[in-house]
C-alpha cells in the first residue's frame, strides 16, 4: 500500500510527458482525458493512502518510501525518498483534490485555445512538481520540486506569449523568485556542510542537538530559508511578482494561489520548524513580515478595479496571516489556514473566471454589476467564498482557521499581542475589500450583459468548493464551539504539541468575530446602493493601486542603476583584458615571424646559441 504514494506523484508527471510528446495527436477529448484524468487518479490514490494511514482521531502513521539513491559524494548521500506524515498528507490532499477540481474547470475554460495540450502539459507538470516538493524526505529533492514549480509558473504566467506584457510578467515572476531561491540554496549548502546530510528528519534532530537556541548558526540558516520562503510565497519585500502573475489564464491563477506555488514557503517553514524554533529572531521576523504584508496588501486590495488583482492582493494578505502564525509558533494554525484558504481562494478565482468568461473577458469590476439575477449560481458561490475569506463567524471555514491564528498570536506574549492587533486590522480590511467587490459586481445596475451559460465542468468544481468553504472549518474548532481537533491530531506527530485554539478568556474570540461584521457593514453602506460607482482617483488611491509603489522603488533603486551600468559597460570592460591578450599574442607572432628568414645558416646559429644557453644554465644555475 505504501507504494501507492509514489503513484500519486507519477500519474501527473506521466500525464505531462504524454501531453508534451503526443498532445497534438490526441485531439481535444484525448488531451482532456489525459490532463484531467491523470490528476483525478492522483487525487483518488491520495484519498486511498489517507484512509489507510489515518488512525482513529486523525493521527497519521508516518512512513518513508525510498525510490532510489541519488548520488554519493563522500559521506553526503542524498536519496530520492518520499515521506508521508500529517503535514505532507494534508498538503498532498490539498494539491491533488483542489488541483483536480481546477483541472476539470480548466477543461471548459480553455476550450478552443490553440495551446490546449500545451496548457495541460504545463498544469500537470506543475502539480507533479508541487507534490515532489511536499512529499520529499530530503531538502535536495524538495529543492528540485521548488525549482520545478518556479519553472511551471513562468511557463503558465506567460502562456499567452503573443502579448509582450504576459512575457514580462512571467520574467518578473521568474527573476524575483530567483532572489529567494538563491537564499534558499545557500541555506541548504550551509546545512549540508554543517551536518553532512539534507535528509529532513536526521537534519532536524542533529540541529536540535548541536545548536543552542538563539546561537548564530541556526539564526543564519533560518534567515536564509526564510528568504526562500518570502520569494515563493510573495511576502515583503519579494511580493511584487504575484499581482502581475494574473496575466496567466484564470485556472492558472487559481492553481498558483490555492494549491501550489505560494503555499510552498509556508510549507518550507513548517517542515523545518525545529530549526526556526532554535532561531527566535528569525521567528519574530517571520511574524512581523507576515503582519506588515497582510496590512499593506489588504489596503491595496481596497482600491483595485481588476477583479483578479483584488484576489491576488488578497492572497498575499492571507499568506501574511500564515506567516504571522508561523512567527508565533502556531504551526498547526498556519497549516489549517493554508487548507481552508485553498478552499475559498480557489472558489473565488474560479467564480471570477466564470464571470470573466461570460462577460467577454471583462475584468474591471466597475464595468460589471447586477449579475445576481443573470448568474445566480455564481452569485452564491462568490458570496460563500467572500464570506469565508472575510471570516464570517460560525458558518465559514475561514472564520475557524483565522481564529486559530489570532488565538495563537494572543497567546504569544507581548510581541504576539501586537501581531494580534495587526491581525484584527487585517480582518477588517479583508471583509471590507472583498465585499466591496461583491456588492459592485453583483448588485446595482447591469453594465455588461453576460452571454452563454455556465456549464457543468465549471459549475461542479464551484459547487464542491462552496461546500468545502463552509464545512472545512470544522476540522478544528475552539472549545466554545465543540472543540473539534482533527487538524491538531493530524499534525500532532509533526509539530509535537497540539496548540490550543482558545485561551483563558473568551473575549478575544468575541472581538475577532465582530470585526469582520463591521467591515461587511461598512462595505454594504458604501457600495450596495444603486448610485453610479467609480474608482477613487486620489493620490493615496493611486499609490495603493500600484502596490505602495514597490515596483517604482525597485526600478529606481535597483533596476535603473543596473541598466545604467550595463549601458556604460556595453563594450564590456572585462573583454578589454582578453582582447589585450589577443593583441599581445598577435604582436609576438609578428616579432617571431621575423626570425623565419629561410636561411639555413641563421637557423643553425640560433640552434647553437640555444644549446650554449641551455648548457650555461645547467652548469651555473
Amino acid at each position: 500500500m505504501h507504494a501507492l504514494l509514489a503513484f500519486v506523484l507519477i500519474f501527473p508527471l506521466l500525464g505531462s510527458v504524454i501531453l508534451m510528446l503526443g498532445g497534438r495527436r490526441l485531439g481535444t477529448d484525448g488531451v482532456r482525458i489525459v490532463g484531467v484524468g491523470s490528476v483525478g487518479i492522483a487525487a483518488i490514490l491520495a484519498c486511498i493512502v489517507a484512509t489507510t494511514q489515518l488512525a482513529p482521531g486523525g493521527a497519521v502513521t508516518p512512513f518513508d518510501l525510498t525510490l532510489w539513491h541519488w548520488m554519493r559524494i563522500g559521506s553526503f548521500a542524498p536519496d530520492v525518498a518520499l515521506r508521508l506524515d500529517g503535514l505532507s498528507l494534508a498538503m498532498m490532499l490539498v494539491i491533488t483534490v483542489i488541483g483536480f477540481l481546477i483541472h476539470l474547470y480548466a477543461s471548459a475554460y480553455m476550450d478552443g485555445d490553440a495551446g490546449y495540450a500545451r496548457f495541460f502539459a504545463y498544469m500537470n507538470l506543475f502539480v507533479a512538481a508541487m507534490l515532489l516538493l511536499v512529499l520529499a524526505n530530503d531538502l535536495l529533492a524538495l529543492y528540485v520540486g521548488w525549482e520545478g514549480v518556479g519553472l511551471c509558473s513562468y511557463l503558465l504566467i506567460g502562456f499567452w506569449y503573443d502579448d509582450p506584457a504576459n512575457g514580462r510578467a512571467a520574467r518578473k515572476a521568474f527573476i524575483v523568485t530567483r532572489i529567494g531561491d538563491t537564499a534558499l540554496i545557500t541555506g541548504l549548502f550551509l546545512l549540508a556542510t554543517q551536518f553532512g546530510t539534507l535528509s529532513i528528519q536526521p537534519l532536524m534532530q542533529q540541529a536540535a542537538t548541536a545548536w543552542p537556541q538563539g546561537s548564530l548558526m541556526p539564526t543564519v540558516a533560518a534567515f536564509l530559508l526564510l528568504g526562500g520562503a518570502l520569494g515563493k510565497s510573495a511576502q515583503l519585500p519579494l511580493q511584487t511578482w504575484l499581482v502581475d502573475a494574473m496575466a496567466g489564464p484564470t485556472p492558472v491563477s487559481a492553481l498558483i494561489h490555492a494549491a501550489t506555488m505560494v503555499t510552498a514557503g509556508v510549507y518550507l517553514i513548517a517542515r523545518t520548524h525545529v530549526l526556526f524554533a532554535l532561531a527566535p529572531d528569525a521567528m519574530l521576523a517571520t511574524g512581523a513580515i507576515g503582519a506588515i504584508t497582510l496590512l499593506l496588501s489588504g489596503a491595496s486590495a481596497l482600491v483595485q478595479t481588476d477583479i483578479k488583482r483584488i484576489l491576488a492582493y488578497s492572497t498575499i494578505s492571507q499568506i501574511g496571516y500564515m506567516f504571522l502564525a508561523l512567527g508565533v509558533g502556531a504551526w498547526d494554525a498556519a497549516i489549517f489556514h493554508l487548507v481552508t484558504h485553498a478552499f475559498f481562494k480557489a472558489l473565488l478565482f474560479l467564480s471570477a473566471g466564470a464571470i470573466i468568461l461570460r462577460l467577454h473577458h471583462e475584468q474591471d469590476i466597475f464595468r460589471m454589476g447586477g449579475l445576481r439575477r443573470s448568474m445566480p449560481g455564481v452569485f452564491w458561490c462568490f458570496l460563500i467564498g467572500s464570506a469565508s475569506l472575510a471570516a464570517l463567524p460560525l458558518i465559514t471555514a475561514g472564520f475557524y482557521s483565522k481564529e486559530a491564528i489570532l488565538q495563537g498570536a494572543w497567546n504569544g506574549g507581548a510581541a504576539g499581542r501586537v501581531l494580534w492587533c495587526a491581525g484584527l486590522v487585517g480582518a477588517f480590511l479583508t471583509a471590507l475589500y472583498i465585499f466591496r467587490a461583491f456588492f459592485i459586481v453583483f448588485l446595482g445596475p447591469v453594465r455588461t450583459v453576460p452571454h452563454g451559460v455556465t456549464g457543468w465542468r465549471i459549475g461542479l468544481p464551484l459547487g464542491v468548493l462552496s461546500v468545502l468553504a463552509l464545512i472545512g472549518g470544522f476540522l478544528q474548532t475552539p472549545a466554545l464551539f465543540g472543540s473539534s481537533a482533527i487538524m491538531s491530531h493530524l499534525l500532532g506527530g509533526v509539530f509535537g504539541v497540539t496548540a490550543e485554539t482558545v485561551g483563558e478568556s473568551a473575549w478575544p474570540l468575541v472581538v475577532a468575530s465582530l470585526v469582520p461584521l463591521v467591515g461587511i457593514g461598512l462595505a454594504w453602506r458604501r457600495f450596495s446602493s444603486q448610485a453610479e460607482l467609480s474608482p477613487s482617483q486620489t493620490a493615496t488611491a493611486r499609490l495603493l493601486r500600484t502596490g505602495w509603489g514597490f515596483d517604482t522603488l525597485y526600478d529606481t533603486v535597483i533596476v535603473g542603476p543596473l541598466l545604467w551600468l550595463v549601458h556604460i559597460n556595453r563594450d564590456d570592460i572585462i573583454d578589454r583584458f582578453y582582447e589585450g591578450i589577443a593583441v599581445a599574442t598577435r604582436h609576438a607572432h609578428d616579432a617571431l615571424r621575423l626570425t623565419q628568414t629561410g636561411r639555413v645558416r641563421w637557423y643553425a646559429g640560433w640552434v647553437a646559441a640555444g644549446s650554449i644557453t641551455a648548457l650555461a644554465i645547467g652548469l651555473f644555475a
